[in-house]
């Protein structure tokens, strides 16, 4: 068993789970790809900015933890109406793209979105 310094635990219980943190990551891949592509910006715009920021305080406050699913199958809308239609928006146009961009979390999400079903 491995033991950890106190001062590691410490810093654990702040910092959001490894799922949380590749959920916060593929959305951060997914705005960016849709900003620089759909709304032509080098660096991301005020608006998706903001939508970044929401999504990953939403995904800080998950109740699901390590047991996430993708948000695609999750049973709670924690997103306001208005965010979770512009959000939709956006996966749906850098979901397809992914694969080219940032392949490897593109699979890996494909992978736990089938084996949450």
């Amino acid at each position: 068993m491995l033991i950890m310094p106190k001062f590691v635990e410490k810093n654990r219980l702040n910092m959001p789970s490894t799922r949380i943190r590749q959920e916060q990551e593929i959305v951060a891949q997914m705005v960016r790809i849709y900003c620089r592509q759909k709304e032509k910006h080098t660096d991301l715009c005020p608006d998706c900015k903001e939508l970044l920021q929401y999504a990953h305080a939403r995904l800080s406050h998950c109740p699901f933890g390590e047991k996430k699913t993708t948000c695609r199958l999750c049973p709670v809308h924690c997103y306001k109406p208005d965010r979770r239609k512009k959000i939709q928006e956006v996966m749906r146009f850098a979901g397809p793209r992914m694969i080219l961009y940032h392949p490897t979390a593109a699979i890996r999400h494909l992978l736990q979105e089938f084996f949450h079903k």
